[in-house]
């Protein structure tokens, strides 16, 4: 199984930076794990609601052309109306998935979320948290979070929860 982080927005503070690095290095041996970086839309300073939808579909057409859709990979929006897992059913359904021969693609909206083309074509809509999280922010939780989850799938001792 290969898992694709798809996000939008480049250019991360450097200890985004080094969190994500250190997670993706740690992960590697258990999931093969990429990251694309799509450019975010540029935005005006004082954007309309028409704008803000300009944006999301710009951004949603990119995700959806990185998306490999012909492929056996499934597509994971993370979405604040999405569900919630804990890190154990995070194992779980990344073990199902694997299971079943599937790539993940997982996405990473805009700052103004993703567009209804994107989460009408999500296999899975996923919510990190009911708080709003900062974007660069999302990418080093959602690194760990992974990591975590195939550390429970291998029975390496980083996670204790319970």
């Amino acid at each position: 199984m290969k898992l694709r982080l798809i996000t939008v927005g480049q250019k991360m503070p450097s200890w985004i930076q080094t969190g994500v690095d250190e997670y993706y290095k740690r992960i590697q041996p258990m999931l093969s794990t990429e990251i694309i970086e799509l450019p975010a839309a540029k935005r005006s300073k004082n954007p309309s609601e028409a704008n803000l939808a300009q944006y999301r579909e710009q951004e949603g057409q990119a995700i959806l052309q990185a998306h490999h859709a012909a492929s056996r990979e499934q597509l994971w929006v993370l979405d604040v109306k999405g569900k919630s897992l804990s890190t154990e059913r995070l194992a779980s359904k990344l073990a199902q998935s694997m299971q079943l021969g599937d790539d993940i693609a997982l996405v990473i909206g805009g700052a103004d979320g993703v567009s209804p083309e994107v989460l009408a074509a999500a296999d899975f809509k996923w919510s990190l948290s009911e708080l709003t999280l900062p974007h660069p922010l999302v990418r080093v939780v959602l690194m760990e979070q992974l990591y975590r989850a195939m550390s429970i799938n291998h029975n390496h001792p980083y996670h204790r929860g319970n």
